[in-house]
């Protein structure tokens, strides 16, 4: 399949599964009671796991690409382009794990450990970015205090009480629904939608 990633029908399918993953993205909702407001669910990742299962991994990351750009120049961005980056890598984390197990075993059970593998590296590697990278970013970009995210957190579950403990208790469980979220939605529709973009 990867030998084939330019051909014509895919090149077509890598920018349609773009382009609807951009218009997802557009659609954000919060988890309130997980998360501060300030996290936001958005469905984008569906169509391009279905590409990334339909066409492969380096196909994955194309429709992630294509994706942030849309999304780019659609609607702009509010964070210096630093929560576009995380997103386009926020999204290889959970794309690369399920595309590249599934490629190894294209069967309904390599599908499923390929999302909770994808949803589990995409957790982890989601604390140590917001901790490290994300958190501190938002602090000196909205001139808010670590204190007042930290607050945020806090009025949201009182064990919240610093960096570690806002991306245990916060971040973690708010990517894991995600994952959860995504997969599933996947999981009930990839069969119905492969006929069509095999």
């Amino acid at each position: 399949m990867e030998k084939k990633i330019l051909s014509a029908r895919n090149v077509v399918q890598i920018g349609m599964f773009g382009a609807i993953a951009a218009v997802l993205m557009l659609f954000e909702f919060p988890i309130p009671f997980i998360a501060p407001a300030f996290y936001e669910i958005d469905l984008s990742e569906i169509p391009v796991l279905i590409g990334t299962f339909s066409m492969g991994p380096v196909a994955g990351v194309l429709i992630e690409l294509i994706k942030i750009l849309l999304k780019l120049l659609i609607k702009g961005t509010s964070t210096a382009y630093v929560g576009d980056m995380a997103n386009f890598i926020m999204g290889c984390f959970f794309l690369l794990p399920a595309g590249i197990i599934y490629k190894m075993n294209r069967t309904k059970k390599g599908a499923l450990i390929g999302m909770v593998t994808g949803t589990a590296v995409m957790a982890v590697c989601g604390a140590v970015m917001n901790a490290v990278v994300l958190l501190p970013f938002y602090s000196r970009l909205y001139g808010i205090p670590m204190e007042g995210l930290i607050a945020a957190g806090n009025a949201v579950n009182s064990h919240i009480n610093n960096v570690l403990t806002f991306v245990i208790i916060a971040v973690v469980p708010f990517n894991l629904i995600k994952g959860f979220i995504v997969s599933l939605i996947t999981d009930l529709v990839y069969k119905r939608v492969r006929v069509i973009i095999r």
